[in-house]
C-alpha cells in the first residue's frame, strides 16, 4: 500500500520512465500502467487545493484518478509521441492512427501544461508552419494534405502556451516563423467575400464540429460566419499582440490590438440576436442569422468578447437550460431542441449533434469562470469528472450527454484528458489557457505527479 508522497513519486516515476517514446500504432490491447489495488487509497499531498479535491471526490475516485493519470501519461508517451517519415522531431497526437490535427494539438498541450511539459507546443507547430503555402494557407492536418481546410486559429495561442512554460522565450519565432504566423492570419481574414471583417468556415468539418451540417454546411460551403471562428480569431490576435510585444514589434502590437478589438465589436454588432439572447452564426450570402443552437455559440465567453449582460443572458437562458444544453452530462454540443439533435453514433461517425466533447466543454468552463459563474463552472467540472472517471472505466473520445456513455476512440489520451484537471483548475481558480497570466504545472505541484517528457 502507498502510504506517503515519496513512495508515490517513486512509483509514478518508475511507471512513466518505463514508457518509451516511439511511433508504433496504438493497439487496443495495449497494457495500461499498473493501478493500485481497489482497497488502497493514495493519500493526497498536503496542499489546500489537493485536499479540497480529495474531499470533493472521495477515496475511491481519488485512487482512480491517480491510476487514470498514470495510464493516460503512459499512453501519451508510448502511443502519442511519434515520428513520421521525413520529420526529425517527435510529434504529438491524441489518436491511434498516424494523423496530427490543429485544435486537438492545442488542447493536448493544455493537458501537458499541467506538468510543465512544453516542447510539443512547438514540434508539430513548426512542422505545420514549414508546410505553409505561399498565400499563407496552413492545412489543418499533416498527413491529409488534400483536405484543404485551414488550420483553425490556434497557432499563435500554441506559441504563447509553450513560451509561458519556457521562460517566455519567443526568440525562435523571430524572422521566418513570425512572418508565417502573420501570413496565416491574413489568409484567415481573406475568407471574407462580403468584406465585413468576419471570415467564414469552409464547412462544419473544418470548424471541428464534424456533422453540424445545418449550422456550417458540407465541405466547400464557404458561407458561414461562425461565432466560434470569430471568437478564436480574437484570441489568436491577442496572442499575436503578446508575441509582437516580446519581439519588440511595436507597430504590430497596435495593429493586432486594434484588429482584435474590431472583431469583438463585430461579434456584438453582427452576431448577437437580442430577441433570442444568443450569439448566432451568420450566412454571409444571405445576411441572415443561422439560428442553430450549438455549443459553439458560447465561444464569445471563452474569448471575453461577450458583454457582461449578454454573457449572463446567454448563460442563464440557454447554457443552463436543461431542455437545451445543460443535460445530465453537459455541455451538449447541440441544443436538445434542434430538429437534428441526437445522441450516440448512428454510423460510427464523430457526432457533434448533441454529444459531450472536451474542446467546447473546456472553453465554456473557462468562460463561466471569466464571467463570475463559479457555481456553474464547478457543477460542470464535477459532472464531467463523474462522467469520465466514475461512469466509464477508460477515457473516451466523446460521450452521450444524456447517459454519460463513452463513445468514439477507446483508451483515448487526447483532449478528453482535460477532464482530469478541470476540478483542480476550479479549486485553484486557474486557467491553463490564459494568455496573460503565469503558467504553472498544477498536477505536478498539487498532486505530486511528474510527466517525464
Amino acid at each position: 500500500m502507498i502510504t506517503n508522497r515519496r513512495e508515490f513519486l517513486a512509483m509514478s516515476s518508475s511507471l512513466l520512465g518505463a514508457a518509451a517514446i516511439g511511433g508504433a500504432a496504438f493497439a487496443q490491447s495495449a497494457v495500461p500502467a499498473p493501478r493500485p489495488d481497489a482497497d488502497e487509497v493514495v493519500r493526497p499531498p498536503s496542499t489546500p487545493a489537493a485536499n479540497l479535491l480529495y474531499a470533493q471526490i472521495g477515496d475511491k475516485s481519488w485512487t482512480d484518478l491517480y491510476s487514470r493519470l498514470w495510464t493516460v501519461n503512459a499512453d501519451i508517451r508510448t502511443n502519442g509521441l511519434r515520428h513520421i517519415p521525413g520529420v526529425k522531431e517527435t510529434l504529438l497526437t491524441g489518436y491511434p492512427y498516424n494523423e496530427f490535427y490543429d485544435w486537438d494539438l492545442y488542447f493536448e498541450n493544455l493537458y501537458l501544461s499541467y506538468y510543465g511539459v512544453w516542447p510539443y507546443c512547438f514540434t508539430n507547430l513548426r512542422e505545420f508552419l514549414d508546410r505553409e503555402q505561399p498565400d499563407g494557407y496552413v492545412n489543418r492536418s499533416l498527413i491529409k494534405q488534400r483536405d484543404r481546410q485551414q488550420f483553425k486559429p490556434f497557432l499563435a495561442q500554441l506559441v504563447v502556451l509553450g513560451a509561458k512554460q519556457n521562460k517566455n522565450d519567443y526568440e525562435w519565432v523571430r524572422g521566418n516563423y513570425y512572418g508565417r504566423l502573420k501570413k496565416y492570419l491574413d489568409k484567415w481574414f481573406s475568407y471574407d467575400a462580403d468584406e465585413n471583417g468576419l471570415p467564414v468556415w469552409n464547412s462544419a468539418d473544418a470548424a471541428g464540429t464534424d456533422n453540424q451540417f445545418s449550422r456550417a454546411g458540407q465541405i466547400g460551403a464557404f458561407d458561414i460566419e461562425g461565432v466560434d471562428l470569430a471568437s478564436y480569431l480574437v484570441r489568436e490576435l491577442r496572442a499575436m499582440v503578446i508575441i509582437a510585444d516580446r519581439l519588440g514589434m511595436k507597430p504590430d502590437v497596435r495593429e493586432f490590438t486594434d484588429h482584435a478589438d474590431h472583431v469583438v465589436r463585430l461579434i456584438n454588432d453582427t452576431l448577437w440576436n437580442e430577441q433570442d439572447g444568443m450569439y448566432y452564426d451568420r450566412n454571409e450570402k444571405t445576411g441572415e442569422a443561422v439560428k442553430v443552437k450549438s455549443a459553439t455559440c458560447f465561444m464569445p465567453l471563452f474569448a471575453g468578447a461577450a458583454t457582461p449582460d449578454r454573457a449572463r443572458r446567454t448563460i442563464e437562458t440557454h447554457l443552463m437550460n436543461p431542455n437545451e444544453f445543460w443535460l445530465a452530462y453537459p455541455v451538449a454540443s447541440y441544443a436538445k431542441t434542434e430538429p437534428d439533435y441526437y445522441q450516440g453514433s448512428l454510423n460510427k461517425e464523430c457526432n457533434w449533434r448533441g454529444s459531450t466533447w472536451a474542446p467546447t466543454n473546456y472553453m465554456i468552463f473557462q468562460g463561466l469562470m471569466r464571467y463570475g459563474f463559479a457555481d456553474e463552472a464547478k457543477d460542470l467540472a464535477t459532472r464531467l469528472f463523474d462522467m469520465a472517471v466514475v461512469k466509464n472505466p477508460v477515457l473516451r473520445e466523446y460521450y452521450n450527454a444524456e447517459t454519460g456513455e463513452g463513445l468514439g476512440q477507446t483508451r483515448f489520451w487526447g483532449f478528453t484528458s482535460l477532464y482530469y484537471g478541470m476540478l483542480l483548475e476550479f479549486n485553484l481558480r486557474y486557467d491553463a489557457s490564459d494568455l496573460e497570466k503565469k503558467s504553472r504545472p498544477i498536477i505536478t505541484d498539487e498532486l505530486g505527479i511528474r510527466f517525464q517528457a
